[in-house]
């Protein structure tokens, strides 16, 4: 069944569908019979949905999977593929369908291609990477081909091994030796898959005087083998690299092939630098490999070839061991790990495998070349002519040493060193951050050394296939780091600036982080009169958050941010790269004002509060003595219902409206008569301006904060304080507190210019010429509570 391409969206399933399709019609002998279904339908209630009824198409199944791969967003669905899937990738996807297709085959005609299919890829490989007489075993994990050469390698050495198992080793322990710039784990890997204890692994360390410090110490070596020799021990395996997973350098491997020799010991080699061994030329290092025990070849990366196996081919004359380690399988199953790669090897040919090596050699040269031309970028290339891998770095010696403050006489030199690098680290840390995420089609990543520290390393012989990398790309690369080195560099140039401007500035004090990527890092010293410490924290916090979210809402280039997601100090401001223009002494100046108008208003809400609920306190026994007066002046009788009534009908009285107003400038009580006689409310006095920045300097339209500008221009305040009437209302969302005479206090009744309005109570009703309307005042009907915020 072939799926319509009308429902389909991403078309690598399309034509990986088609293709499959295809290969099924022309391997099958006879038309598949469709066998009668059975009428009558199952049902079960614990049965998945999915599952329920009688199936569903291909269609469906495959939207499924796109669905899963992609997300439900099926615009984006193709942009955010992580490989370049080409017509190369659909064969070697094909492969692994044509492999459980295969597997159904009879016995003997499975045999013999499983046979046919195994070594004529073997014999390929071997031609292609000029390793003579070897034999191959594939592998999903690039860790299993050295496991499994470790275990031949025992029980060549261990004749009673087979029989005796790991009694063997109690008289003579074998030992593993591994280079310290192997990749990480993989050592421990091998003993906990062998079983063997920790003790069995020796690393060898690198050069540190003369040569590569990432190539294996071969004289270092060689005493370490004499020493376990002379302990009883067995040298049984050397891992070596052709091209070390950090920087691509290549160790000594003719002298470390002698090496082995003299000690019967087993030579593995490992790296990205093998696949130049396809090319026309080869560098004579590397071309030493072919002369090792065993290597281990990753054609997937290098080709762009996706779910294709790893391969490692070794030379060994006894098949039985071969396959008592596991390197060869009597299951004709496990033969077919090799038609993915069988069918992709014939699909390039020799010409397309040697173009995709070759063009990620050039994208190498061609960014080592534009390096060259660039300052303050250091590089770390073993061999500038061939070096498939390049890894460069920032770097300013003299600033580093002279804009740091530690040179002090109670910090020792080594205390400086690593200073200087963490700060050298955490700059190139974030240069490769910034330049992966500008150029994700370059694949370049930061890779921490141990003696450079943290570097930008560019491997295209592991990304450049399945990225898609273009030499464009590498333009693209080079010009967004030339962009990125004077940021680096004023910044570098900025920090102790930045730490002298914060130190002098009261209310500020600075943190010393020199891991974080940036101008520095401070923190705004909030004075409270708290007596719990849970408490000051907690305000603390809050008043970051505020200085945080107001640094925000300025218009500059600076990044503010409360530091990294792990590590980072509490209630900071971590300050983000520098520009050249950067005024340093405003940025300082700013925050520190910023946070003391964000402190003071905050102490102002908190006075306001409390002023607000005395108010409220004192109008409540004031309008509860009006009342008593008015029932004096009016009489007992009034109050009576029905002879009250009478009574005002003959006679009545002229109440005039009082109430109170609580000026909150002032924040006293005041009588309303004047409110009521002038038919206006009174302006009272003029609020107290609220706190600003006191560093003010005024820019000309469309300059940002914290730039360098010409003296012509007059300062004006870089900060915008809070509004008064915003204040108010955060006061009237504080003041629910509750207050004697049962009276009711709602939102709305707080009057222009800072003035609340509590009219007394009566029991009659105003003369008409004397009511006024809802938006003159703030009044309540006859006998209902006071309202007052």
């Amino acid at each position: 069944m072939e799926p319509s391409t009308d429902k389909m969206v991403d078309p690598t399933l399309v034509e990986m569908g088609k293709n499959l399709n295809e290969a099924m019609k022309m391997l099958e002998d006879h038309p598949r019979r469709e066998d009668e279904k059975d009428s009558k339908k199952y049902s079960r209630k614990d049965i998945p949905g999915p599952l329920q009824g009688s199936g569903q198409d291909m269609v469906s199944i495959l939207q499924l999977v796109q669905t899963l791969m992609h997300g439900d967003d099926e615009e984006d669905a193709l942009v955010y593929r992580t490989q370049n899937v080409g017509e190369k990738g659909h064969m070697a996807l094909l492969g692994h369908s044509l492999a459980a297709y295969i597997s159904v085959l009879d016995k003997e005609r499975l045999r013999k291609l499983t046979t046919r299919i195994l070594s004529d890829t073997t014999l390929w490989l071997c031609r292609l990477f000029r390793y003579e007489n070897g034999s191959a075993y594939y592998h999903e994990d690039d860790r299993e081909g050295l496991l499994k050469v470790c275990r031949l390698v025992i029980h060549s050495r261990f004749e009673d091994y087979s029989s005796e198992g790991f009694s063997v080793f109690y008289s003579k322990q074998p030992v593993i030796y591994i280079s310290s710039a192997s990749r990480s784990g993989l050592g421990q890997f091998i003993c906990n898959q062998l079983g063997l204890p920790l003790s069995c692994l020796c690393r060898v360390p690198c050069n540190t005087m003369f040569g590569s410090q990432h190539q294996m110490d071969v004289a270092l070596l060689d005493r370490l083998i004499k020493d376990d020799t002379e302990s009883g021990k067995v040298p049984l395996l050397l891992v070596a690299n052709a091209g070390t997973p950090g920087a691509g350098h290549t160790d000594k491997l003719t002298r470390l092939k002698e090496l082995c020799d003299q000690y019967n010991m087993w030579l593995h080699v490992e790296g990205v630098n093998l696949a130049t061994l396809a090319l026309g030329y080869v560098s004579s290092p590397v071309l030493a490999a072919t002369k090792c025990d065993s290597m281990t070849l990753t054609l997937g990366p290098w080709l762009g070839l996706p779910a294709v196996p790893a391969v490692t081919l070794y030379r060994h004359e006894d098949p039985s061991l071969s396959l008592a380690a596991g390197l060869t399988s009597s299951q004709p199953v496990e033969k077919l790990r090799a038609l993915p790669l069988w069918l992709s090897l014939q699909y390039l040919g020799h010409d397309g495998i040697v173009e995709k090596i070759k063009h990620a050699s050039q994208l190498s040269q061609r960014l080592l070349e534009s390096l060259k031309n660039l300052d303050s970028i250091k590089t770390s290339v073993e061999d500038e002519s061939s070096s498939p891998v390049v890894v460069f770095k920032f770097y300013q010696e003299h600033e580093i040493t002279g804009q740091l403050h530690y040179g002090t006489s109670s910090m020792t030199t080594q205390d400086q060193s690593v200073t200087d690098r963490d700060v050298c680290d955490a700059l190139n840390q974030w240069l490769g951050e910034q330049l992966a995420l500008l150029v994700p089609a370059s694949g370049v990543d930061a890779v921490e050394l141990e003696d450079e520290g943290i570097c930008v390393r560019f491997s295209p012989l592991m990304t450049s296939a399945v990225l898609g990398t273009a030499a464009e790309d590498i333009d693209q690369l080079v010009g967004c780091l030339k962009a990125k080195i004077p940021i680096l560099t004023c910044t570098l140039h900025m920090r102790e600036e930045f730490r002298q401007e914060v130190t002098q500035t009261a209310g500020l004090s600075y943190i010393e982080d020199a891991t974080w990527p940036g101008l520095g890092v401070l923190r705004f010293e909030h004075c409270s009169d708290e007596q719990d410490a849970t408490k000051r924290e907690e305000e603390a916090e809050k008043l970051t958050i505020a200085l945080l979210k107001k640094l925000h809402e300025l218009e500059s280039d600076i990044s503010f941010s409360s530091g990294p997601e792990f590590g980072g100090e509490k209630n900071c401001i971590y300050i983000g790269m520098a520009t050249e223009d950067l005024d340093v002494a405003e940025l300082v100046e700013t925050i520190a004002s910023t946070g003391r108008e964000i402190e003071a208003n905050s102490k102002l809400l908190e006075n306001m509060t409390e002023v607000v609920r005395k108010g409220i306190l004192e109008a409540q026994v004031q309008l509860q003595k009006a009342n008593e007066e008015r029932l004096l002046e009016e009489g007992i009788l009034r109050q009576i219902p029905v002879v009250g009534s009478v009574l005002n009908w003959f006679s009545p009285v002229q109440a005039s409206a009082r109430g109170r107003t609580f000026n909150l400038t002032a924040g006293s009580l005041e009588t309303t008569e004047k409110t009521y006689m002038c038919k206006t409310q009174g302006t009272g006095e003029t609020p107290p301006p609220t706190p600003t920045s006191s560093h003010s300097k005024q820019r000309h339209p469309g300059q940002k904060y914290f730039k360098r500008s010409p003296r012509s221009f007059d300062g004006f305040s870089e900060t915008s304080s809070v509004s008064y009437t915003e204040e108010v209302k955060k006061t009237e969302e504080q003041a629910d507190v509750p207050a004697p005479g049962n009276v009711e206090f709602q939102e709305g009744s707080l009057l222009q210019n800072g003035h609340t309005t509590v009219p007394t109570t009566h029991t009659e009703e105003a003369a008409p010429s004397e009511k006024y309307q809802p938006s003159d005042i703030s009044s309540s009907k006859p006998e209902d509570p006071a309202t007052l915020s």
